[in-house]
């Protein structure tokens, strides 16, 4: 008899345990949803409505209230034994703590995209130093939640730290070099979003998309993206593009290859002809002025035409060339670099090369504007007795062989 009301006796003080556990399950439960559920919906139209951060930040900083009835109301629960209520409570304490470190980390988030819609931020981004402050906010989180498990003061557990200091610098050693790569970065304006830049080492040729504590994000022409160590930028070199960008002109640098063997001087029929080019008026006036000025002096009547100065095809060209580009609508004037000029010549011909710059930087006009002043220099050359070194083909072998007498 006495034992079965032992029996009733100790299952009327585990119903009263269970009854008491959920009850406070369920306050914990209904304070959860009353804080998330009502409160936060009827601040949100108080918070920022272009995101979701700061309202996934007070829901982690809310959840500490009710981790916080749990901790205080599994003590009153009756008849649980110490070791679960102190485990519970520990457990509890360390959650606490691990919500508090996911709120302050959404709260950074919050204030990285507060910071990224200045117009600065482009030019200076924070998102490296934001997970610097992350890591050891985590850092300093996860000390407190495992002195509160083993109910150790923290303090010992950061004494023991000093002889895992090799290690540690071991472990984040690619965290420190990207730390001060990123300082160097932001504090020299070397790299901001939208850059774009070139660096064969890394095989990447883009627009930079993301800058962060150890990469940045490349998203490169043929949408692929490439990932460099931020470290990577400071130790390797590459190129930025910005100051092309900026300037609102973009280089032309390109040759066209004469046949060296179309250089000749011109006829004074040939002269009166090139004059109804418009752009070769004053050219032509000055450099016969100029011509004859200095035949009339150096030479004697009894010399050698061989001796005179004359007018050949390929200055006349080069004069051209650079009278069209300035009267171009697209080509950059002030400030910019215009001019047309020989190379060396070679086995390959005589490159005249064509410096200037245009008036945009988008790719595609870019492209065009180029492609068009040489659509029309190829076309005109004929006009100067000059022609396009091109190395023989089947076709001219075969032309060749045709001409020859049969047998």
């Amino acid at each position: 008899m006495n034992d079965l009301v032992n029996d009733y006796f100790e299952l009327a003080l585990w119903l009263q345990s269970l009854i008491a556990l959920t009850g406070l399950a369920l306050v914990a439960l209904a304070v959860n949803w009353l804080i998330k559920r009502v409160l936060l919906r009827f601040a949100e139209p108080y918070l920022d409505t272009r995101s979701k951060t700061a309202d996934k930040a007070a829901a982690w900083l809310a959840t500490v209230i009710p981790l916080l009835i749990v901790s205080r109301g599994i003590q009153a629960v009756p008849n649980l034994p110490e070791e679960v209520v102190t485990v519970t409570v520990n457990v509890v304490r360390s959650l606490i703590v691990l919500s508090v470190a996911m709120g302050i980390n959404w709260a950074l988030n919050y204030v990285n995209e507060l910071y990224s819609r200045r117009p600065e931020a482009r030019s200076r981004p924070i998102k490296g130093y934001v997970q610097v402050l992350k890591i050891a906010i985590f850092f300093g989180a996860a000390i407190l939640m495992i002195a509160v498990l083993i109910e150790q003061s923290p303090l010992l557990l950061l004494s023991g730290l000093g002889a895992m200091a090799a290690v540690l610098l071991l472990v984040f050693k690619d965290t420190i070099l990207s730390l001060v790569a990123s300082v160097q970065l932001t504090s020299n304006d070397m790299l901001r979003v939208g850059d774009w830049i070139e660096m064969p080492s890394m095989n990447a040729d883009g627009d930079v998309i993301d800058i962060a504590l150890h990469t940045v994000k490349v998203q490169n022409f043929d949408k692929t993206i490439t990932t460099i160590p931020t470290h990577r930028l400071i130790a390797d070199s590459y190129r930025n593009w910005r100051g092309m960008s900026e300037s609102g002109g973009r280089r032309i640098k390109r040759s066209l290859v004469l046949d060296q063997n179309s250089a000749r001087f011109l006829t004074e029929e040939e002269v009166e002809g090139l004059k109804r080019f418009r752009l070769l008026h004053d050219y032509l006036d000055r450099k016969e002025q100029e011509i004859a000025e200095w035949n009339r002096h150096e030479l004697s009547s009894d010399c050698d035409e061989i001796n005179a100065r004359r007018i050949t095809n390929l200055g006349t060209l080069r004069a051209y060339v650079i009278a069209y580009l300035k009267s171009h609508p697209r080509i950059a004037g002030e400030g910019f670099t215009l001019l047309v000029r020989q190379l060396p010549p070679g086995p390959q011909g005589l490159p005249l090369e064509i410096y200037c710059f245009t008036n945009t930087v988008n790719w595609d006009e870019y492209e065009a504007i180029q492609a068009d002043i040489f659509d029309h220099m190829l076309a005109i050359l004929p006009e100067f007795g000059l022609r396009i070194y091109q190395q023989p083909s089947g076709l001219d072998l075969a032309a060749a062989m045709k001409s020859l007498p049969a047998g």
